[in-house]
């Protein structure tokens, strides 16, 4: 039996996007509230690590944190909707979510 080689499926989305048949996606979210000081950072990689998701999160000099996730579409909803309340002791106001490209980020790490 002779296999072909798999190829990516590129499928067009709104705004010209990119997303791949198989399901990763990447999106940036930055997350707005009381999220410094809480553990939100760590908290999130467990949360990445947990769901398989790779990716970055840092502090941001105007008190909120930011984040890029990469992984399976059901995983970064998981994890987006995570962001959207965040660890005990967080309160978040808000979250401004936009699509990237996938990178092919595996691990998720804590940067600043």
């Amino acid at each position: 039996m002779v296999r072909a080689h798999a190829v990516p499926v590129i499928r067009r989305v709104r705004r010209g996007r990119r997303e791949y048949a198989g399901g990763v996606i990447r999106r940036r979210v930055v997350v707005h509230g009381y999220v410094q000081g809480v553990g939100f950072r760590y908290t999130a990689r467990a949360q990445a690590s947990r769901l398989g998701v790779g990716g970055w999160v840092r502090n941001r000099a105007d008190g909120s944190v930011e984040a890029e996730i990469e992984g399976d579409e059901a995983s970064v909803t998981a994890l987006l909707e995570w962001f959207a309340h965040g660890p005990r002791g967080a309160i978040v106001e808000r979250t401004d979510v936009s699509e990237l490209e996938p990178i092919g980020d595996r691990t998720f790490r804590v940067t600043a």
